[in-house]
């Protein structure tokens, strides 16, 4: 079973948190105090991240259907039946992912530094990245894309914090990971489909110049979508522009919630 926290709220519903590639669930440290007022939270590490089994421990294939099976076993086990899900980058792929498998688990989603799909640049920085891998140590090579993905000056602090992290990270865990970008289109092409009756609120900076432009494209016409651009915010917008997001987040999951208890 993967790693997990739960933290006990005080309402009685909860929030499962999924986060980025060589973060961990820590990256929600600006989240937690905010939504346990009105929430549980499970905060989640992904494979080969905190304590969660090392990716080549898993005898099926390494894909995102194994992902989402171990996220439900850990629901199942704490008899979660429907969650809210808050995921930050590759934690919105794997969002995606479950909209498209079991939505029915699904509350409503916050999709923070949404990735929808590699434009040219990024399709062509993964390919780099992979060729190189055996020349340079792992952390170099996390640390150019981190520097890539945050350029800016306001991005310094996500970015330290994510370079921070990854430093608790096994390399052969880091480079597992890889294989799945050429699967991050499919993990949304059916999302609206899928999902038209989960609400889904995007959050991205305007400075998230890989994919808030995509992101921003893919969602026209989705009914069931809103999307929040802040300013001066780059890819990490919960980290960022915390405040921010943990007021439109908490604003959105509460509304829903109202809305549920009125239907039922």
């Amino acid at each position: 079973m993967l790693d997990y926290r739960l933290y006990k709220g005080r309402g009685s519903e909860y929030i499962v948190l999924l986060h980025g590639i060589g973060g961990n669930s820590n990256i929600f440290y600006k989240q937690l105090k905010p939504f346990l007022k009105k929430y549980n939270i499970v905060a989640i590490n992904m494979p080969g991240h905190g304590k969660s089994p090392d990716i080549d421990s898993y005898k099926s294939r390494f894909s995102f259907d194994l992902i989402i099976s171990e996220i439900l076993k850990i629901m199942d086990h704490l008899s979660i039946r429907k969650a809210h899900f808050v995921g930050v980058s590759l934690g919105t792929i794997i969002v995606h992912h479950l909209l498209q498998t079991e939505p029915g688990r699904v509350r409503s989603a916050v999709l923070g530094g949404a990735i929808t799909r590699l434009n040219l640049f990024g399709k062509s920085l993964i390919k780099l990245a992979w060729l190189i891998r055996n020349f340079i140590p792992f952390m170099w090579l996390y640390r150019i894309l981190a520097w890539i993905l945050m350029p800016r000056g306001n991005h310094k602090g996500s970015r330290r914090f994510f370079i921070q992290e990854a430093y608790k990270m096994k390399r052969k865990n880091f480079l597992a990971w890889y294989p799945l970008a050429g699967d991050v289109e499919t993990t949304y092409s059916n999302v609206q489909e899928k999902s038209a009756d989960v609400p889904k609120l995007y959050i991205s900076g305007a400075e998230d110049h890989m994919f808030v432009r995509e992101v921003a494209e893919d969602l026209r016409g989705d009914g069931s979508s809103e999307l929040v651009i802040l300013e001066h915010c780059g890819h990490v917008c919960n980290i960022e522009k915390a405040e921010e997001f943990n007021e439109l987040s908490l604003e959105f999951m509460d509304k829903h919630e109202i809305k549920q208890a009125n239907i039922s």
